[in-house]
């Protein structure tokens, strides 16, 4: 079984701007889903003081203690290496982890929940835990020999393993791992005794530290939610050149695309435009919107106006299907003359709420967006690419979420969308110097490059709306022979190395290019 299906067969926030849905039947039923929207679109409707919710399930994290007490013997080696050798120590270690636990989960802004630990000091205690349920095992190796870490590492896929160096008792097994133990990316040698079965990566071992430890749950959390994530494409799906990349998607990360056809959406349309109190709402709500702070209106309001109805709509179809996500296609020309607006505002304000909307329905980077979107839990910004100069790539699209950092909406001006220089979209102006993460996919195949940035410029190039541009950190010469003409993601802060552990969790080799230039 590789990492993505054993993952998906395997299958409280902190910061009270979040609101964290947790829909333990979000892909067959969804019923958590469902009480969500009915608050955000039956009820409350559009408000942008609504707190920033992500939908998803927490990641059942189940801590073990591994030890064994030695029994001392007379003119004998009769202990290994490690601090933990009486049942004091013992107690005093299991409630150290214990505390250390319970702070590093108040750090989290992420889903998270941390079962109580449980003390393994044989292989029969290990294989006793075997039919409980979480979700990635947290082995801390004290003491004990191979035949019982073997044991803790086998009764789940996903596995991280914590040994002390200087920030407790030290542990033997901080001497004791080994490629016996654990893979690595380096062919093992030819003396290099039968591996178990069931190994974690070099990659999922934590030395001391306990930030190292939560990014590495922050990326499975985000794998988790990413994996068969439920999807309503409106208008079908593509991938830019690539054609493969709508049915790659399902195979190898489970997405569940929801096809909607225009022929049936077309006559919601018409009766939202023709529900006069479904417009006045949706007028009302246009005043509350260009009332935010550092909002300009710069084209028609009937076509804001419009743009909150089909925000409704969208959301119904989610609801409707139990979708946390939303794509659509031909979002520059189909949906024009239907709506009298484009899509481009509604899809930021379902962004800015916290769930999540892509347009142009193209597979080849919605997976990508997908995950950034649930490892960093903000918004995502879906643009084109430009040709790197002189560390610098220009990045547009003529739709962007406002609420960035799930909290304060930056400064836009509602325009028209430029190719059309019709309806409405937002363009967004980031702070200068703001640090993002890129992701640039390499079409279907599973390569994708990654990057960190930060923005120099908000322009106003003859482009989409919404327009950076940003300084590539690191080494951007080689970015130049990733130039595609295609579709990247960004969103703000530094998330490589979630990004790149959470790759080899669903088979994606990671690229790169932030490192310093030689």
């Amino acid at each position: 079984m590789n990492a993505t299906s054993s993952f998906m067969a395997s299958r409280n926030l902190n910061r009270r701007h979040f609101v964290y849905l947790t829909a333990s039947a979000l892909g067959a039923g969804g019923l958590g889903l469902r009480s969500l929207f009915g608050a955000a679109s039956e009820t409350e409707g559009w408000n942008p003081d609504k707190p920033f919710y992500t939908p998803g399930q927490k990641l059942r994290v189940q801590p073990l203690f591994m030890y064994r007490l030695p029994a001392p013997k007379e003119a004998a080696s009769w202990k290994s290496w490690g601090g933990v050798q009486t049942a004091a120590a013992v107690a005093e270690e299991t409630a150290r982890i214990q505390t250390e636990l319970e702070r590093m989960a108040g750090q989290a802004e992420f889903g998270l929940e941390i079962l109580p630990l449980a003390k393994v000091d044989s292989v029969e205690a290990a294989k006793k835990l075997a039919d409980q349920k979480w979700d990635v095992t947290l082995v801390y190796a004290c003491t004990g020999g191979g035949d019982m870490l073997r044991a803790c590492l086998a009764l789940k896929p996903d596995t991280l393993v914590f040994v002390r160096h200087r920030s407790g008792p030290v542990y033997y097994w901080y001497e004791g791992l080994s490629a016996q133990f654990l893979q690595s990316d380096t062919p093992a040698l030819a003396t290099t005794p039968t591996p178990s079965p069931a190994r974690p990566h070099v990659d999922d071992v934590v030395v001391d530290d306990y930030a190292d430890l939560l990014w590495r749950l922050r990326a499975l959390q985000g794998v988790k939610n990413f994996l068969g994530t439920r999807i309503v494409a409106l208008g079908g799906t593509w991938g830019k050149y690539a054609p493969d990349a709508p049915q790659k998607s399902q195979d190898r990360y489970g997405l569940k695309i929801v096809d909607i056809g225009y022929e049936a959406f077309e006559p919601r349309i018409r009766s939202a435009l023709a529900d006069r109190k479904l417009m006045d709402q949706a007028d009302q709500w246009v005043k509350k919107y260009l009332a935010l702070p550092n909002t300009a209106l710069r084209t028609d309001r009937k076509f804001v106006v419009n743009a909150f109805v089909l925000y409704q709509l969208f959301k119904d179809l989610m609801r409707e299907h139990s979708a946390p996500a939303f794509t659509i296609k031909s979002c520059m020309g189909t949906i024009l003359p239907m709506a009298q607006t484009t899509a481009c505002l509604s899809l930021e304000l379902i962004n800015d709420e916290g769930l999540i909307a892509f347009c142009e329905s193209d597979f080849v980077i919605i997976p990508a967006g997908l995950l950034l979107r649930h490892i960093a839990g903000k918004p995502v910004f879906l643009h084109n690419s430009t040709f790197p100069h002189k560390g610098i790539v220009t990045c547009a699209h003529c739709t962007c979420p406002r609420r960035l950092d799930t909290k304060v909406y930056e400064p836009a001006q509602i325009v028209t969308h430029y190719e059309s220089d019709y309806g409405a979209a937002p363009k967004v102006d980031m702070p200068l110097g703001q640090e993002v993460t890129i992701i640039d996919p390499e079409y279907s195949t599973t390569r994708w490059v990654g990057f960190k940035g930060k923005v120099k410029d908000n322009p106003a190039y003859d482009i989409c709306r919404s327009q950076q541009d940003v300084e590539v950190q690191g080494a951007w010469k080689k970015l130049m022979p990733e130039a595609r003409d295609s579709h990247w993601v960004m969103v703000y802060g530094d998330y490589l190395q979630e990004l790149s552990y959470a790759a080899r969790k669903i088979g994606v080799r990671w690229e790169d290019l932030s490192q310093p230039l030689t």
